[in-house]
């Protein structure tokens, strides 16, 4: 589906199920845990104060980049801001309920592919980038490793150590502790199966 082309500074629209409010509520707990004015957390994390008031307040929907600068601040996983209250047992999670972060031009989209109710030290998520685009990545917490799949199309994958082409059904493993890009330049859309391990757990 077609998304209108955000400004680098807007929230692009959420698709699936709103993030908006488990966001709020996690990052004001997590915060306050940690006795973190906005002030503060701004400063740690490179995000603006007002933007951060208004992810706490609900009226903001974060991009993927925006997210990780706020965990890596925290240290916290990812998930720790975007995990809600699950329920036990075996669960089944549809397409059509999914929860998606794209960034802020939506070329480049993250589906959590796991329930969220606790901080966990893996995590799985479907990728997607658009034909052409680049996504640059933050430095995750010190000890991240990625461990990505392509499963249509082929993209790259931009390290300190070289880039790397991957064809579909090639994989790649390497630190994901510095910053690293995920590039496009083919004509169709690159899709990806990510899993992703931290050293350690927080919440």
């Amino acid at each position: 589906m077609a998304q209108k082309k955000a400004s680098p500074k807007s929230a692009p629209r959420p698709e699936g199920k709103d993030l908006s409010p488990v966001v709020a509520e996690n990052l004001r707990h997590l915060r306050a845990a940690r006795g973190l004015s906005l002030e503060k957390l701004a400063v740690l994390s490179g995000v603006s104060r007002a933007m951060l008031g208004q992810i706490e307040l609900g009226k903001s929907t974060p991009t993927i980049n925006v997210l990780w600068k706020i965990a890596r601040a925290l240290d916290v996983t990812f998930s720790s801001l975007i995990q809600a209250k699950a329920a036990p047992g075996t669960l089944v999670l549809r397409e059509r309920g999914a929860k998606i972060l794209t960034s802020a031009d939506g070329s480049f989209r993250s589906r959590a592919l796991f329930p969220f109710g606790s901080p966990r030290r893996s995590e799985l998520y479907e990728l997607r980038l658009a034909a052409g685009k680049t996504e640059e990545a933050e430095a995750h917490a010190p000890g991240t490793l990625e461990n990505l799949v392509v499963t249509r199309g082929s993209m790259r994958v931009r390290v300190p150590d070289g880039v790397h082409e991957l064809a579909t059904g090639d994989a790649i493993l390497f630190l994901a502790d510095v910053p690293h890009a995920y590039e496009n330049p083919h004509a169709e859309e690159a899709v990806m199966i990510l899993a992703m391990t931290y050293r350690d757990v927080q919440s």
